[in-house]
């Protein structure tokens, strides 16, 4: 009785310090997420917009950041002031557009003055892992929703259950293009938000008038192998 009672004590010490490593591991990973999120906002000729990236590499000597976020946040034309604000506080730094893609929707941004916590790329994910996505909506509160990898990147006649993320099922709006698509588990950087498909649905009150809503499902992203390729071309390198 007392072997039964001393094996059960044993395995129960064990599962506690098992469920707590997995507490902690997750808690290092949401830390990680959030520290590498910032807000972008531009500025051009009296027009304001609102977008959101990911740090993705720092030098921490030269007091050196670089983002990753979308390309058509500066589109049609560069703007006349950047502005980048840090999750978690402290002032907000001018940022420059270092490079723009010819190929995808991504864009690098550079900031002087703070090196900043860099989220690690991870290239290959599969289909149904969950996915966290941190991003700005409507250029407010950091946000985060939860999700899955709802599709690949993969040709039409082939069946992949891994490889590279193309669609998330997490509901985003405007504002979060440029946000950050992490592994939930690992906190890892997969993808970042392109853009979101909408439907349009009239109020059942007043018919004349109508709302856009995000599709479930049919949220966009770049994914990590196309961020990597690009950082290569501008001279960044990513964890």
């Amino acid at each position: 009785m007392r072997r039964v009672t001393a094996a059960l004590a044993l395995a129960l010490a064990v599962s506690g310090c098992a469920a707590g490593d997995l507490a902690s591991r997750r808690g290092d990973a949401l830390r990680e997420m959030i520290g590498s999120c910032v807000q972008l906002r531009t500025e051009r000729d009296g027009t304001r917009r609102a977008g959101s990236g990911v740090v993705i590499a720092a030098d921490p000597v030269a007091r050196r950041s670089w983002i990753i976020t979308t390309r058509h946040l500066f589109e049609p034309a560069a703007p006349h002031q950047l502005w980048v604000q840090p999750t978690g506080g402290g002032r907000r730094l001018r940022g420059v557009v270092r490079a723009l893609s010819d190929e995808a929707d991504l864009a690098v941004v550079e900031i002087e003055g703070r090196a900043l916590p860099v989220a690690r790329l991870q290239d290959t994910v599969r289909l149904g892992d969950e996915v966290r996505v941190l991003a700005f909506p409507w250029g407010r509160r950091l946000t985060m929703v939860s999700g899955i990898v709802s599709q690949l990147t993969s040709e039409e006649s082939e069946v992949a259950v891994e490889g590279t993320a193309r669609l998330v099922d997490a509901s985003v709006s405007y504002g979060a293009s440029g946000g950050g698509v992490f592994d939930a588990a690992t906190g890892t950087l997969v993808a970042i938000v392109e853009s979101y498909r909408t439907a349009r649905v009239a109020l059942p009150t007043q018919p004349e008038r109508t709302l856009d809503l995000p599709v479930p499902g049919e949220t966009t992203v770049i994914g990590g192998p196309v961020i990597r390729r690009f950082l290569e071309s501008a001279g960044v390198s990513a964890r």
